[in-house]
């Protein structure tokens, strides 16, 4: 569905759900990453003009639609709408208005996008215009009528419009169709800068992750394959494209993790595609033995996860059905024990050999659980290098924390913000009630941080805050009421602010994380927890906890980057 401003469409009474008729057949033609804005406001010197739809549709342009609703006829080279004689109109030229002042807006605010196609279209609902009318300043390709509508050819007619009947001539971009949004931000009501901004970056995200699936490609050709990339690269968005497109070949499938948000995002997800192009199994690593029959165990002991489960896995794989490809996301969390065990359930290896495929995706700079371990794929791994998902500020400041070169593709965005809070050598102490008490202030700071971002107008599904060492009481609340998969449906749900930790967030987002660093339980592996915890963030990262940790744990490229953070102090 495109991005719709606003959510829901207009209802008029008075145009006899004329515009909402035309905004919903609108809305349905266009692809995901298009705008749809009804009713837009704009001020031109002394006078105001308004458009009744807009239409943001990249690569083709920008299309204003002029909507006329009840009967509207043609009588002696004149439009006339209404009952009886009805009254004058000219919707033509409303529209042909409408286009060049939102086009002069656009170019004064936002000069790239002076050569953008711009085109403008009449819509009459609720009439049907014989074929041999044909208004000279209104070619047939500019009209939607009720015919039209009926057909299901709105997006035929813009896309016509916007080749034959355009001004400009250049392409809409990502970065335009961004460009626009925040452009036409302050018309939407409800909109600060910042949301608007968050947006428009979205926007971007979305083109560029789905472009990433040109890596598939790539790799099609081989039977096994790695891919590595840093955070916020697309490793998920391809690991599920991965599977889908296995699947879509008559392929047995198994599509793998390690964590259980990550794991509950992905049946989600592949729980909407056809039925033909689902795997076959999709879930967390642990489950897989469980499902063939395994004794699940207990979460608070260990060597059920590390050992047993994987020894499991291995003696029941040649119980079931194999599988002809295993994919794995976060492969990076899979200690080096299990492996031999997963591909034990791959087709083929009751005979000693491997008729199936592995496909790992992978980032060593999140490797954050004390296990070690390598998948078993031959080849060089394919390596992405850029961030999509963060803006620049986000990306620059956590790509310090790596050796990996990240090259930060997203739009420019907030400064990071940095919230003092607990004490440093606190946090470092033998004694658990000294770190208990500077951790507990981090975490009431991180709190107040939420309260007075959703002060901001920030949208409380839009925000995550997320701790890297002791869990947060809400969370601890919301597990022990509802169970994991619920706890993580409230995520999916993007209703309320959503309260985790570090660890179970891997492969998740949201446009807005405060991070509460109010310690960790492997030191040795702070600078990657740091990593992990930092890159979830799309749009604005709020750093809760001592300055002098961070700088101690991220060392002095990290302490470069916080100079340039916003030093924050709620009230």
């Amino acid at each position: 569905m495109p991005h719709l401003f606003p959510a829901d469409p207009p209802d008029d009474s008075r145009d006899h759900g004329a515009e909402r008729a035309v905004w919903t057949a609108v809305r349905d033609a266009l692809p995901d990453d298009a705008l749809l804005i009804a009713n837009l406001r704009l001020q031109e010197g002394a006078e105001q003009r308004e458009a009744d739809l807009v239409v943001v549709w990249p690569p083709h342009g920008i299309a204003v639609i002029e909507v006329k609703g009840g009967a509207v006829r043609r009588v002696d080279g004149e439009w006339r709408q209404g009952p009886g004689e009805g009254r004058t109109v000219d919707p033509g030229y409303q529209a042909d208005r409408a286009k060049h002042s939102l086009r002069r807006y656009l170019r004064t605010h936002a000069p790239s996008l002076g050569d953008v196609r711009f085109a403008h279209l009449v819509a009459l609902p609720h009439t049907r215009v014989p074929a041999d009318v044909r208004p000279p300043d209104l070619p047939r390709p500019m009209l939607i009528d009720a015919a039209t509508l009926e057909a299901g050819d709105v997006g035929t007619q813009v896309r016509s419009s916007l080749g034959r009947h355009a001004v400009g001539h250049a392409d809409l971009d990502d970065v335009g169709t961004g460009l626009v949004h925040a452009t036409l931000a302050d018309s939407f009501p409800g909109q600060s800068e910042q949301l608007a901004l968050a947006e428009a970056h979205d926007l971007r995200l979305e083109r560029m992750t789905r472009e990433q699936e040109r890596v598939l490609d790539l790799i099609d050709a081989f039977p096994s394959a790695q891919v590595v990339g840093g955070a916020g690269s697309g490793k998920t968005y391809l690991a599920l494209a991965q599977a889908r497109r296995l699947a879509r070949r008559h392929r047995r499938v198994a599509l793998l993790c390690y964590s259980r948000g990550l794991g509950r995002y992905m049946e989600r997800t592949t729980a909407t595609w056809p039925a033909r192009e689902r795997p076959a199994w999709v879930g967390l690593f642990h489950d897989l033995p469980v499902a063939l029959g395994a004794d699940p165990g207990r979460d608070d002991v260990a060597e059920d996860w590390e050992v047993r489960l994987p020894a499991d896995l291995a003696r029941l794989a040649g119980t079931a059905e194999p599988f002809d490809a295993i994919v794995v996301d976060e492969a990076q969390d899979f200690s080096e024990a299990w492996w031999p065990a997963l591909t034990r359930c791959l087709r083929g290896a009751a005979e000693g050999g491997s008729a199936g495929g592995l496909f790992v995706f992978s980032d060593e700079a999140q490797r954050i659980f004390p296990r070690e371990g390598r998948a078993p794929v031959e080849l060089p791994p394919f390596r992405l290098s850029e961030n999509l998902r963060s803006t620049r500020q986000i990306a620059q400041v956590f790509g310090s924390l790596t050796d990996t070169d990240v090259s930060p593709q997203g739009m420019s965005g907030p400064a990071v913000r940095l919230v003092e809070a607990g004490d440093a050598e606190a946090l470092g102490s033998a004694d658990p009630s000294v770190r208990a008490g500077s951790a507990d202030a981090v975490v009431d700071a991180a709190d107040s941080v939420v309260e007075a971002l959703l002060e901001e107008g920030w949208d409380p599904g839009h925000v995550a805050l997320l701790v890297t060492g002791r869990r947060h009481p809400a969370q601890v609340s919301d597990v022990g009421h509802g169970g994991f998969d619920a706890y993580w449906d409230t995520f999916f749900a993007e209703e309320d602010v959503f309260y985790g930790h570090v660890l179970g967030f891997k492969g998740l987002e949201r446009r807005v994380v405060v991070l509460a660093v109010n310690g960790v339980r492997e030191v040795e592996r702070a600078r990657h927890i740091l990593y992990a915890g930092m890159s979830r963030a799309r749009t604005l990262l709020v750093l809760v906890g001592p300055r002098a940790y961070l700088e101690r744990v991220g060392g002095e490229g990290l302490a470069n980057r916080l100079r340039k953070a916003d030093r924050w102090s709620p009230a």
